[in-house]
């Protein structure tokens, strides 16, 4: 008698931590369904509209930065701050050259399982009047989405060109 209870006792335990342990249908099922494409789409505008205001020399029409982005370049500190990031991107239309003009691709995204943050991997290309590349690089940024849009926090770019030597 003894033996059979302490049977039945084992076996509602091990029951018990069998069923305690299988995951819940209903958390499986409320994650969210997070579009890559769409939310490259959606970067490849804002990436388009951006080169757009430095083709025009309007880099302030630009909204794209946060206003506590940092934003990390080659040989430089980094900038913190959207008036920081606006200042240089005034000098970059200034400095592109009369007739040149700038594109940026949105290469690859990847966004966290909920969509509200994503990391953009592109590519930036400058090139003159005749299609002749002039500047060339890779560029990362991290996106957060705030009020409904994404917005860009942090961003650090890279050119593939060879460096000039100094004479």
């Amino acid at each position: 008698m003894k033996n059979k209870m302490l049977k039945g006792i084992a076996l509602a335990v091990i029951t018990a931590v069998v069923i305690a342990c299988q995951p819940k249908k209903e958390e499986a099922a409320a994650a969210p369904v997070v579009d890559k494409e769409a939310i490259k789409a959606e970067l490849q505008t804002m990436e388009s509209a951006f080169a757009d205001a430095m083709n025009a020399g309007t880099p302030e029409k630009i909204v794209y930065y946060s206003d506590d982005v940092i934003s990390y370049d080659q040989n430089a500190a980094p900038l913190k701050g959207k008036k920081a990031v606006d200042a240089k991107l005034a000098d970059q239309a200034k400095s592109m050259g009369k007739g040149n003009k700038i594109s940026y691709t949105a290469n690859e995204v990847f966004p966290s399982s909920d969509g509200n943050q994503v990391v953009e991997l592109g590519s930036y290309k400058l090139v003159d009047s005749t299609g002749t590349a002039k500047a060339s690089g890779n560029y990362m940024a991290l996106f957060e989405k705030r009020d409904g849009k994404y917005i860009c926090i942090r961003d650090m770019g890279a050119s593939d060109m060879p460096k000039e030597e100094k004479k």
